[in-house]
């Protein structure tokens, strides 16, 4: 994936650090009206789709269809584009940015759509070769040409997207889980127990309450240690236990920073030259992981830097998930108590519904199965669904039904 699009003779004076969803999507908006922008990413190569890296790496797309600016786009785009650069520091005072080479780039304005980083377990010999994140491209070709037995840790979405692409690959896989349910953020227990039941049913070991204490090897990573005393030899390591926001400029640049970097409704951070987007930004005490809200931050900023009014507002949290190839999702709080539950399960068809309801409004709900009509129910959270309680759980088909 070669490319490097430099800047002109004349540097744009929008900088966005950071080539993912967030920083393309803001450049894209930016650049549609008419506006000239630097994109600078840490990763070699053009731009690719991080939300892909599950299908290339079970083998559904090639690396090259990845790619989601080529030249050709970023030039159309007025995008001028720095890969595999690193920015190593922030003055606000000059405004300007310090590269890892030492050049300075100066900036009017500033956007950081810096995404997050994997969280590496601080456990023994976690840092021995043969253990890998499931972040970044380079980590997934890895992951390719890898054989024998893998141990993913983590049986949340990254780590069982990563388990189904190396089992798909040939390689035997087993997944240990810290907790009683895999997924337990989006799923509850009966859902999280089918999904369980159908990676077992594709060959996969699933290991719950299984919480890992030591890397073992010495020279390389040959295994891991369990809280139980077991130890399982393993030929490759996938540590897949969740994302932080990456801060680490803004903190050093003096901005405010809580778990990620504290901005408004216009994105702006505390310094009102410099935007945060993304998986990085911290909006009213909350941090996005997800695709459609980094894009509707971006589409705020990129608002903002061109002069018009703009206001980021959350939408109901959901998730739409294909696991193991079984359609998953959730949205509202799943986990609420004190609140009356509805439950259609149909173990035959692999389909299950449960809504959480207080005072007549729905607040939460789980789909398993069939998951096509999930925005029906996005649209109703927070709603009170008293008249559709008889349908509720079969969807909209009979909502006009007489």
């Amino acid at each position: 994936m070669p490319g490097r699009v430099m800047p002109g003779p004349v540097m744009p004076d929008i900088v966005i650090v950071g080539a993912g969803p967030a920083g393309l999507r803001c450049a894209e908006r930016l650049g549609q009206a008419g506006c000239e922008t630097l994109v600078i990413g840490a990763e070699p190569g053009l731009p690719y789709n991080r939300v892909a890296l599950s299908q290339h790496l079970a083998g559904d797309i090639a690396e090259p269809d990845l790619i989601t600016h080529d030249t050709d786009r970023l030039r159309d785009l007025r995008i001028a584009y720095l890969g595999g650069t690193r920015v190593t520091a922030i003055d606000r005072v000059a405004e300007c940015l310090t590269l890892y080479d030492g050049t300075a780039l100066p900036y009017k304005r500033l956007v950081l759509a810096t995404g997050s980083h994997p969280f590496r377990l601080p456990l023994p010999g976690a840092d021995l070769p043969g253990v890998l994140m499931y972040r970044t491209l380079a980590e997934v070709r890895a992951m390719i040409g890898a054989t024998g037995h893998a141990i993913v840790i983590g049986g949340g979405l990254l780590g069982l997207e990563a388990s189904v692409g190396l089992a798909s690959r040939g390689m035997r896989v087993t997944v240990l889980h810290g907790v009683d349910r895999l997924m337990e953020r989006q799923l509850d227990q009966a859902a999280a127990s089918m999904l369980a039941t159908r990676l077992r049913g594709q060959g996969i070991t699933v290991e719950l309450n299984a919480a890992t204490t030591a890397i073992t090897g010495s020279e390389r990573a040959t295994g891991v240690r369990l809280r139980d005393g077991r130890e399982i030899e393993a030929d490759l390591i996938v540590m897949a236990v969740g994302i932080r926001p990456e801060t680490r400029l803004a903190i050093a640049a003096g901005l405010a920073v809580n778990r990620g970097i504290v901005v408004d409704d216009q994105m702006t951070t505390s310094d009102p030259l410099i935007q945060a987007i993304g998986e990085c930004a911290q909006h009213n005490g909350q941090c996005c992981g997800l695709v459609a809200p980094a894009f509707a931050q971006a589409e705020v900023a990129a608002l903002h830097l061109l002069g018009e009014p703009a206001a980021y507002v959350p939408k109901a949290e959901t998730a739409a998930l294909k696991v193991a190839g079984a359609g998953v999702w959730s949205g509202g709080d799943i986990a609420a108590e004190d609140c009356e539950t509805l439950v259609y399960d149909d173990p035959e068809a692999c389909e299950y519904r449960r809504f959480l309801l207080r005072d007549h409004r729905l607040i939460g709900a789980v789909l398993y199965g069939h998951t096509q009509d999930a925005p029906w129910y996005t649209k109703l959270i927070g709603q009170d669904v008293r008249a559709l309680r008889p349908i509720l759980a079969f969807g909209p088909a009979l909502e006009h039904a007489t």
